[in-house]
């Protein structure tokens, strides 16, 4: 086989599209039941949901290309809405100045602002972790007030320990000052305060089943419940995996390999194991788990928004979806909602070993509790999808553990580690996207360094035109160390 491509979420499925494109075969391993990883759309008993809501919009060109080539006219614009639930009041998100003064009080405002402007005269003189960050952008006090809960909440761990990159890379260019002049004038560019994006009729997990219909029509199979449980090397060349599905093993050669799956276990699966040193990078690399609580609502309407971000810490909930509010076509009983209640937890804590009966309960009663669902309506039914590793930790030693599984993966000559946990990385699909397209494209014989997606070129960098984050990225080819 040309290509082995390990993970069949955005990452991997845009490299073997792109490799099929140019007339080079590839083979997918998943080991889910379906493709999309944690972008994927499950269902249960006709309803579809989000593993997390999932837009569809960006400013790197290729991407945006991609999206339409496999998509075209199945996506719909869906206006955004969200707001944040703090202290018993719903505040509009992105801020709105009266709404936010009305919500927190004038004097409480007024503090706000004064801290502001006393982070912008004596700013924290260092930047290393999320508080002081934010606090330099915001002020102590507004830092205090949205963001510190929240995270928290997200993360498990204080923002203190937190490292700054994390908000550089997901909250650069927004601030105060700007989120005033857009509220007052009515202007946004902020990228993640867009006011309307695409979205598949049926969700975002149509997309990656399109590209899987695609792949495998063209040769390029995509085999799911299929776990790569050895990856075998000599020196820095990967010869081969051994992927076991239905409870039979098999060795697959490849000339290159592509993966997505989680860096640490790569790197714990390798045969022979990486130097100690690489190893112990890899055990030092931490992750948060998700789940989510699927409630199938007996009222055909509800609240108005796409999403709900529960800041108080009174409640577990992190993040409340409301699937109708995306696309209706995800709801088949129009005569019911479907609300997709958000925790953030870790394996094997308490949130995680609660049974599926005891978290629908729990969901049901915060639910309720937040005033989003009256107290006699009734939750007719729900169900409990949990995501292991769903995002990767920025704590303080993930730098440094990173780092030295950079330099050791890009000493390899034929394998390219893709997508948010094949470089432990926070990317959104569509940079995901953009490491497995030149992941193919370095196959194809050009020259890329995959590991500058998304850093230099931070997430909310504005762009004059749409192609040009490709087209910088492209320009800049770079000779993989050995």
């Amino acid at each position: 086989m040309d290509t082995v491509v390990i993970g069949g979420g955005p990452a991997g499925l845009t490299a073997a599209y792109e490799l099929s494109k140019q007339g080079k075969k590839s083979i997918v391993f998943e080991k889910a039941d379906r493709v999309g990883g944690i972008s994927r759309t499950e269902t249960y008993k006709g309803y579809r949901f989000d593993i997390g809501g999932h837009r569809f919009f960006t400013k790197v060109g290729e991407v945006e290309q991609l999206w339409q080539e496999v998509m075209g006219d199945e996506f719909i614009k869906v206006p955004r809405l969200s707001r944040i639930y703090y202290k018993n009041r719903f505040f509009s998100y992105p801020l709105e100045p009266y709404n936010a003064l009305s919500n927190l009080g004038f004097i409480n405002s007024t503090l706000i602002m004064w801290s502001y402007f006393k982070a912008k005269v004596q700013p924290h003189p260092v930047e290393e972790n999320f508080e002081q960050w934010v606090s330099n952008r915001f002020g102590k006090r507004l830092y205090e007030t949205f963001f510190k809960t929240y995270t928290e909440k997200v993360w498990g761990i204080p923002c203190t320990e937190i490292r700054a990159d994390w908000a550089a890379q997901r909250i650069k260019g927004l601030s105060l000052k700007k989120a005033i002049i857009n509220a007052v004038f009515g202007s946004n560019n902020t990228k993640t305060l867009i006011k309307e994006f695409n979205y598949p009729v049926f969700g975002p997990g149509q997309m990656w089943e399109r590209f899987q219909q695609i792949l495998d029509s063209k040769g390029s199979p995509v085999h799911l419940n299929t776990e790569v449980i050895e990856v075998k090397r000599e020196d820095y060349r990967v010869n081969s995996v051994t992927i076991k599905q239905n409870g039979q093993t098999e060795e697959v050669s490849g000339e290159n390999f592509v993966s997505s799956m989680p860096v640490s276990l790569l790197l714990k699966k390798m045969n022979p194991a990486p130097p100690a040193e690489v190893l112990e990078a890899a055990n030092g690399l931490k992750y948060r788990d998700f789940l989510i609580v699927t409630l199938v609502v007996d009222q055909a309407e509800l609240f108005p928004d796409n999403w709900i971000y529960i800041h108080s810490p009174q409640f577990r909930v992190g993040r409340i979806q409301n699937f109708k509010n995306w696309s209706k076509a995800m709801v088949p009983d129009q005569s019911k909602t479907c609300l997709g209640m958000e925790y953030f937890c870790n394996e094997n804590g308490k949130l995680w070993q609660m049974t599926n009966e005891e978290l629908v309960k729990l969901a049901s009663r915060e639910v309720k509790e937040l005033g989003l669902v009256d107290s006699d309506v009734n939750i007719e039914d729900g169900t409990v999808i949990r995501q292991y590793k769903a995002y990767p930790v920025y704590d303080d030693t993930y730098k440094n553990n990173v780092e030295i599984i950079r330099k050791y993966i890009q000493k390899f000559e034929n394998l390219q580690t893709v997508g948010r946990n094949g470089m432990h990385r926070y990317n959104n699909s569509d940079h995901s996207m953009l490491t497995g397209l030149l992941a193919a494209k370095n196959i194809l014989g050009e020259k890329h360094n995959l590991w500058n997606v998304n850093v230099e070129r931070s997430y909310h960098e504005e762009f004059t035109n749409s192609n040009k984050a490709y087209s910088n990225l492209k320009n800049q080819k770079f000779v993989v160390s050995k």
